[in-house]
Formats: C-alpha cells, sequence, structure tokens
C-alpha cells in the first residue's frame, strides 16, 4: 500500500495525525519481540493522501480527526462509566479493541468517491491488505475490516462495543453546533455537485428520514445521552429546508 514517505519538517502539518496513526498500528501489531516491522509512516502518508483527494469536500482530513477525536471522548466516557474498554476477538495475543476501531476510524473512508457505492468495502479490502503487510494480525485485521464494513448501516449489535464507538463517532457531525452542522451539510452538497437540484433535495431527504426513524441514533451510553437530542434537532431542521 504504501507509497514513499515523505520526509517530515519542522512545520509538517500532518504530524500529529502521523503519531495518532503510529500510535494505533503500534498497539495493535503482533510483531514478534526482536522482529523488524514495517515504518507506520508510509502507511499514514497514502491514508492522508487519500483524505485530500480533490473529490473530498467533507470526507476529508477534517472529518478523520474529528472521527479520531469522537473516539478519544467515547473511550473517557467509558473509562469515567467504569465500563472497561471493549477486547477484541478471542486471539493467541488478544489486540486492544480500541486500537482496531481507531485504525477503521482511518480507513473507513480511505477509499471515496461520490458516484460509486462500494466505497467501503473497497476500504475494507485496503485495510485488510495494508494491514497485513503492516504486521496486524489475522484476527486484529479481520476485525478492522470488519467495523469499517459495519459504517455501511451504521447499525452495530448490542454487545458489539467497538461498533458501537465507531459508528457514534462517525455519526456525532449530526450532533455537531447548528453552525457546524450547515458547513457539513454545505459540504456533502459540493460532494455531489454531478447530481441536479431536485434528485439531490430528493435523496438527501429520504436519508434524513431514515435516520429520524431509527430508534436510536447513536447507541454508545455518552452519544445517546448528549448526542442524539441535538442531532434529532438538526436533522429535522434541515428536513425542513429541503
Amino acid at each position: 500500500m504504501p507509497d514513499q514517505a515523505a520526509p517530515a519538517t519542522p512545520d509538517d502539518p500532518h504530524a500529529a495525525l502521523r503519531t495518532r496513526w503510529t500510535e494505533a498500528l503500534e498497539a495493535a501489531r503482533t510483531t514478534p519481540a526482536g522482529a523488524a516491522a514495517p515504518d507506520p509512516t508510509p502507511y499514514a502518508d497514502n491514508l492522508i493522501a487519500r483524505y485530500q483527494e480533490p473529490q473530498r469536500r467533507y470526507h476529508t482530513l477534517t472529518h478523520l480527526t474529528a472521527v479520531l477525536d469522537h473516539i478519544d471522548v467515547l473511550e473517557r466516557a467509558l473509562a469515567r462509566a467504569g465500563t472497561p474498554a471493549p477486547t477484541a476477538a478471542p486471539a493467541p495475543h488478544p489486540l486492544p479493541d480500541l486500537a482496531l476501531v481507531r485504525l477503521a476510524a482511518w480507513f473507513h473512508d480511505a477509499v471515496y468517491a461520490p458516484d460509486r457505492s462500494e466505497n467501503e468495502e473497497r476500504s475494507a479490502r485496503l485495510a485488510e491488505r495494508a494491514l497485513t503487510e503492516a504486521g496486524v494480525s489475522p484476527a486484529g485485521t479481520a476485525e478492522v475490516a470488519r467495523l469499517v464494513r459495519l459504517t455501511v448501516t451504521h447499525a452495530p449489535e448490542p454487545d458489539d462495543l467497538g461498533g458501537q464507538v465507531l459508528c457514534d463517532a462517525d455519526l456525532a457531525i449530526l450532533a455537531a453546533p447548528p453552525e457546524t452542522y450547515a458547513a457539513y451539510t454545505a459540504a456533502v452538497r459540493e460532494e455531489y455537485a454531478f447530481v441536479p437540484e431536485d434528485a439531490f433535495r430528493a435523496g438527501r431527504a429520504a436519508v434524513l428520514r431514515q435516520l429520524l426513524d431509527l430508534p436510536q441514533l447513536f447507541r454508545t451510553p455518552y452519544g445517546s445521552r448528549h448526542w442524539e437530542e441535538p442531532a434529532r434537532a438538526n436533522i429535522s431542521a434541515e428536513l425542513e429546508r429541503l
């Protein structure tokens, strides 16, 4: 997957993101002690470049950073509540599930073309190839791919806390302050600029109604408590404007 890494510079705007990637990847790896592991940086650079592709207006590095930030918020909430962080699927060397959730966040929109419907599947396959090469176990890689595919429906099972964390973090934009939500909707419209206005309004309205019809938008306790009400208010207001 990786292209040749760009050299770091003191004013590198992506240094913090590279650090977050490296921490997640190293926490998820199962490389035997003393064995050489691939440099994390080229993988980070490849993903960072993907999130800067010209067709993107919302699914950008800003969105990726926000999802990672919201995972941090949910992790702290779980810790305050005394709920242990979810553990990964049984494996010879169990991996910290939140490291896998963070890797899934990096990959969940790694492949994104507004006019294609298989973005999540292609992103999951990219994760499978890259993480296998990068030293993540088969079980960990499979879990990341599963989480990426889960973002098609954003419907994790009640016992899937890792899936709940990723999906809630991805959808947290729905609960943003009104001005931030307005910028989000404008960016989404720009991504779909090739769609005629009437068709876009009809399609967007259908998506919003489907969201409002869900019994829950957010599945984690924190998300349900803090994000559900403002998200429904934002969605309802947008629907009225369409």
